[in-house]
């Protein structure tokens, strides 16, 4: 059983556009889609359908639509009572694959359905193989909640990889090696904020096929007690590094159509491989199939096992890097 938390869960609702959007202008939607979101709800139903175990643990009052959409998929889930409604998010989409995101901020999120969205989750991953902490957090959530969480899930006997951003990423590595899950999936952004590194350096290095700069940042993270780094370069594939070496993923030729969920989908790509028992080579492999497929779909549309092709996907071991990684800013 692999368990998903997602604190912050959404609508997602995506507008097809049939040309450019323009700032200002009247447009005609040529479609619309809705579909059950939040990073830890994509990982889930990405895990579920490729036929993985899988539970969704998120809040959500009886009634709310986010619950039809989540059964009308078969998704397995747990909800706890919510504040408020599940927050609706709008994603428009052009004919050349760019998309626009309004992420609104969610109902807030007080004391007592905090402790028991905790505990739910507590109880479930305990035994799980693996726990999918991911996504932002909603208001009235302190941003070390990822940080408690995972002291808390040591006993479980899960793993835990944990996929987010901005303060709580920077709250969680503040309290490295103690917070430092089995697995990170940080873009390049994100890796800046966790390493101190330069977000345009890492990402203009990897589009020229220069990957030693987030390998070294990578590095960094593994020597402050994580396991494992899969970070998403977008087009430029992704880079792998774990205390036994470091690999690199070429994304194979794809016409973009909607980033939505790309990282999402990495991220459980990674996951069916490594439930399959692959080596990290393959894991890797799988995480840019599932993110590539991803970025193929329209919308929030989210790939299976038919969409992902592994064997498009060229990995490669990369040599050790110097010099040594420097200590993390936040340490």
């Amino acid at each position: 059983m692999i368990v998903t938390l997602t604190a912050n869960p959404s609508l997602d609702r995506t507008i097809g556009l049939t040309g450019p959007l323009v700032r200002g202008a009247v447009h005609r939607a040529a479609t619309t889609a809705v579909d059950p979101g939040g990073k830890g709800i994509n990982v889930a139903r990405v895990l579920h359908g490729a036929g993985l175990p899988v539970l969704a643990v998120l809040p959500a009052d009886v009634g709310d639509p986010l619950l039809a959409e989540l059964d009308e998929r078969g998704i397995p889930y747990r909800a706890v009572a919510a504040s408020g409604p599940v927050r609706v998010n709008t994603t428009i989409a052009e004919p050349d694959g760019t998309t626009t995101k309004l992420n609104t901020p969610g109902a807030a999120c007080p004391a007592g359905t905090l402790d028991t969205l905790r505990h739910t989750l507590l109880d479930h991953a305990d035994g799980a193989a693996w726990t999918v902490l991911s996504g932002s957090l909603p208001p009235g959530v302190p941003d070390d909640f990822y940080a408690d969480l995972i002291g808390g899930l040591r006993g479980s006997g899960s793993r835990i990889a944990v996929d987010t951003s901005e303060a709580p990423l920077l709250a969680l590595a503040t309290r490295f090696p103690e917070s430092a899950p089995d697995l990170i999936k940080p873009n390049t952004d994100e890796l800046a904020q966790l390493t101190g590194t330069d977000p345009s350096a890492l990402e203009n290095a990897a589009a020229t096929g220069d990957i030693d700069p987030a390998v070294s940042a990578g590095r960094a993270l593994v020597e402050h007690g994580v396991a494992a780094v899969l970070i998403t370069l977008g087009a430029a594939g992704a880079v792998l590094v774990t205390a036994d070496g470091a690999w690199r993923a070429s994304a194979p030729p794809i016409t973009a159509r909607s980033t939505v969920g790309a990282g999402d989908s990495s991220l459980a790509g990674y996951l069916v491989a490594e439930r399959d028992g692959a080596g990290p080579a393959d894991r890797l492999r799988h995480a840019v199939a599932y993110g590539s497929a991803a970025v193929s779909l329209p919308g929030t549309g989210l790939p299976g096992p038919g969409d992902a092709d592994p064997t498009a996907v060229t990995v490669t071991a990369v040599n050790p890097v110097t010099p040594s990684p420097r200590p993390l800013p936040h340490s």
